[in-house]
């Protein structure tokens, strides 16, 4: 009998379990920075730091109006807490992207009840994100609470961002002398 090369027989393995059944990775440990309103580092119990994405939501950016406060908003759930990470995806950037738990509260839903988040429409899964999103709006709660004008969801602030750097060409920033 011909035995198969060992790379085929781990294809083989690794055909057995489709991805959507395999269990999805989780990480603990405690958050130990908060970049913005949702992205944390979080220090493994091997004392790796990892920086951890929060999914299906999306917070202002640190210049965009009310990012210091969403910023505040996931320090007061999150910071220097044990947390349960289930990790849905990397992202381009390698940070780890997923939703994260302190105790038994969903910090990621908590965020969008808080009127601290919008719910990412294009990647978000979670039936009750947007229920949560309306009743903050209703109540104006966080975000919004401001003036509509400066309600501009991030993923378009960044665009616009984008759009206006890459508008003015030739504009470098002069190294430092």
């Amino acid at each position: 009998m011909r035995r198969l090369p060992a790379f085929i027989l781990a294809l083989l393995a690794a055909l057995q379990v489709p991805p959507a059944l395999a269990a999805p990775e989780e990480l603990t440990g405690q958050v130990v920075g908060i970049t913005d309103g949702d992205t944390l580092t979080l220090l493994t119990p091997d004392r790796r730091q990892t920086k951890v994405r929060l999914a299906e939501i999306d917070t202002p950016e640190r210049r965009q109006p009310y990012g210091s406060r969403a910023r505040a908003a996931l320090a007061d759930l999150a910071f220097q807490r044990r947390v349960r990470v289930v990790v849905e995806d990397i992202d381009r950037y390698g940070r780890s992207v997923g939703h994260v738990y302190a105790g038994g509260r969903d910090v990621n839903a908590e965020m969008v009840r808080r009127g601290a988040a919008w719910v990412y429409d294009r990647y978000n899964h979670d039936p009750k994100l947007p229920v949560l999103e309306a009743e903050a709006r209703a109540a104006r709660r966080g975000l919004w609470a401001l003036p509509e004008a400066e309600r501009l969801p991030p993923w378009e602030w960044r665009r616009r961002a984008k759009a206006e750097r890459d508008a003015e060409p030739g504009q470098r920033r002069a190294a430092p002398g």
